[in-house]
């Protein structure tokens, strides 16, 4: 199974620590999503090292889809005119590589944690909706 979100910000770690630590502490809230973070060894190391002491992970929310259908979407998008110059079936194969050496041992780490929450991505929009928002109420923060 591969995620049907794609990463939204491809900066290493530790620029991606110091901007999530400084938004954290600006921001009136202290409940926070951060999307697609980690999403490899070294991500997972950062965010340990200089978050753990300064957050509570509640869970990570994983979404499934297949590769087929993850990679119908990607291209429908780009062919839709995404301007995604990755949204072809050559950088999906690469993307998919990727997930799957990186970033599927990083789900591993937190299912052993028994923080994984996982949604059924392959279903509409409202459905997937849904489900993430079922989540979200069963958890107390």
């Amino acid at each position: 199974m591969v995620p049907l979100y794609l990463w939204k910000l491809l900066v290493h770690s530790s620029h991606r620590l110091a901007l999530d630590n400084e938004a954290m502490t600006q921001h009136e809230s202290r409940k926070f999503l951060i999307d697609g973070f980690p999403r490899s060894q070294d991500n997972l190391e950062g965010w340990e090292k200089e978050m753990s002491d300064k957050t509570n992970l509640l869970f990570v929310l994983v979404f499934d889809c297949s590769e087929e259908e993850c990679m119908k979407r990607c291209l429908d998008r780009g062919q839709a005119g995404s301007g995604r110059s990755d949204d072809n079936a050559e950088s999906l194969r690469k993307r998919v590589v990727t997930y799957t050496n990186d970033t599927q041992p990083i789900i591993n780490h937190f299912i052993g944690r028994n923080m994984v929450r996982r949604i059924d991505a392959s279903l509409d929009p409202d459905s997937v909706f849904s489900e993430v928002r079922s989540v979200f109420k069963d958890i107390e923060y």
